[in-house]
């Protein structure tokens, strides 16, 4: 076989790569060595910002087969006929460590797809969790940074996230999934993943239902217990990237089955809860799950930087027939996820291999860093013009809807909606069994023991209080444990 030339970024080739040119044997090193300059100019860049949350991620690529028509729900050409497919690209990850970070922390996972359709690639953001902590996207920052670290000590801190959660009774259903053994699932292969959030469909006829995603594995649910996944941390802090690499690489591809849940706009008026509350799900008696297709995950990318970290995903990125819903926490997502990406990957990231769409893109963007003229080459950069043949096509219109009020205010999150108790309730009496309740309390008491200052007594109390307005069992047993003493009070009243 022919050898390659060794070359600079430039093409030309080159011979000395190991040896620096130097005054004599000893140096000293001549600045005139290029060289040696473009090498350790470019290995000082080879990073990029690292994700402020899922930080530790693993991805791949895969297919996704439509298997059942919802054709009835949505206008999407991918979901137009069954046996449609598509290629796509999947991250899983933690939220909130770093990137060198245990994969196997008790931590919500990132479950983010992106289907590369011939309408455009959308991309579906979710988690292993069909809920979340807060339920508007200003708190978000504020959210994350107890997730994060003390900025004096640069420690992770129990008192700051169990202070937040206290102080936000809405996080109470996200709280008892992660300390439950679904906060350390065994790798990506053993989890569900969900949209989380509401999303909407639009059919042929421009009429709107409301929806929720699904994914649900076909590897059986698998998880650790809080020592497994210590014990794991230690032992292999990149265990689910290796379990999920070695799967795809032995030909055991894993799958997951896509599944929606469908509310009318009727339905919605009269749901229980807020429909587009994050914080809540729709039970699955009264919105059953509705078989969609199938994700088979079965090429691990050749370059884990250029594919897995340079990988953006959006809730904005929708294609025809999906759009978004009145979700607040969506609503934040629209904006920052985007604004995310031009940070730290930049302006152009789309049209990197992995973000790229397939298909056409035909726009009026233009420069920027890392731009590639490949598309558009000598196009105008304006519009209206008498040039190009780019025409606006009026069946991707936007979908046409009134609002129910047009009164603009800061209104609280909570008025009408401040039952922070029924769903978590239900989750640790109804979903969970007697031995997921007793892990799920072991891992409260190995968290909250955490708590420590001046304000323990009062940060423990309030939590308390929400647990014992959930359930008064749980309560009982996490209090009892935290040798407190208990009080009607207590019982009865959350602050």
């Amino acid at each position: 076989m022919d050898s390659k030339k060794l070359t600079l970024s430039n093409g030309a080739p080159y011979f000395e790569h190991q040896d620096s040119q130097t005054v004599g044997p000893r140096g000293p090193v001549l600045l005139q060595d290029f060289i040696l300059q473009e090498n350790l100019a470019h290995f000082v860049r080879e990073r990029i910002p690292e994700r402020i949350v899922h930080a530790k991620g693993s991805g791949a690529y895969g297919t996704f087969t439509v298997t059942h028509d919802i054709s009835q729900y949505t206008k999407a050409k991918l979901f137009s006929k069954v046996g449609n497919t598509c290629r796509m690209f999947a991250r899983f990850s933690t939220v909130g460590g770093e990137k060198g970070s245990a994969d196997t922390a008790r931590d919500p996972r990132g479950f983010a797809l992106k289907f590369y359709t011939e309408d455009g690639n959308w991309d579906l953001v979710g988690n292993n969790t069909p809920v979340f902590f807060i339920k508007d996207a200003k708190k978000f920052p504020d959210f994350i940074h107890t997730q994060k670290r003390v900025p004096k000590t640069n420690l992770k801190s129990a008192t700051m996230m169990w202070d937040f959660w206290s102080l936000n009774p809405e996080s109470l259903h996200q709280v008892l999934i992660l300390m439950s053994d679904r906060g350390t699932p065994y790798g990506y292969r053993h989890m569900h993943g969900f949209g989380s959030h509401t999303f909407s469909m639009i059919n042929e006829n421009n009429e709107r239902v409301w929806v929720k995603f699904h994914f649900k594995t076909k590897q059986g649910v698998k998880n650790f217990t809080d020592d497994e996944a210590v014990k794991m941390a230690g032992k292999n802090p990149d265990f689910a990237q290796e379990d999920l690499c070695n799967a795809i690489e032995n030909g055991d591809f894993p799958k997951w089955t896509m599944y929606i849940q469908v509310m009318t706009e009727e339905q919605a008026k009269d749901f229980r809860w807020n429909p587009f509350d994050v914080t809540k799900v729709w039970f699955h008696d009264d919105f059953p799950l509705i078989e969609v297709g199938e994700m088979e995950l079965n090429e691990v990318p050749v370059n884990y930087f250029a594919h897995v970290e340079q990988s953006t995903f959006s809730p904005s990125s929708l294609i025809n027939g999906i759009s978004f819903s009145p979700d607040k926490m969506l609503q934040g997502r629209l904006f920052s996820y985007p604004d995310a990406h031009r940070y730290r990957v930049g302006v152009n990231a789309h049209q990197l291999e992995v973000n790229r769409c397939p298909f056409a893109v035909n726009n009026y963007q233009r420069d920027g860093y890392m731009a590639d003229s490949s598309y558009y080459q000598d196009k105008p950069n304006y519009h209206p013009n008498s040039f190009d043949d780019i025409k606006a096509d009026s069946d991707y219109k936007s979908f046409e809807y009134e609002l129910d009020s047009a009164h603009v205010a800061s209104y609280n999150r909570n008025d009408n909606d401040s039952d922070h108790y029924t769903q978590p309730g239900l989750l640790y009496s109804k979903a969970m069994n007697a031995e997921d309740r007793d892990r799920l309390i072991q891992n409260i008491i190995g968290s909250m023991k955490g708590i420590s200052g001046p304000k323990k007594d009062e940060i423990i109390n309030r939590q308390l209080c929400h647990f014992f307005r959930a359930n008064i069992e749980l309560g009982m047993k996490v209090a009892s444990q935290l040798n407190v003493n208990i009080d009607a009070n207590m019982m009865n009243h959350s602050k």
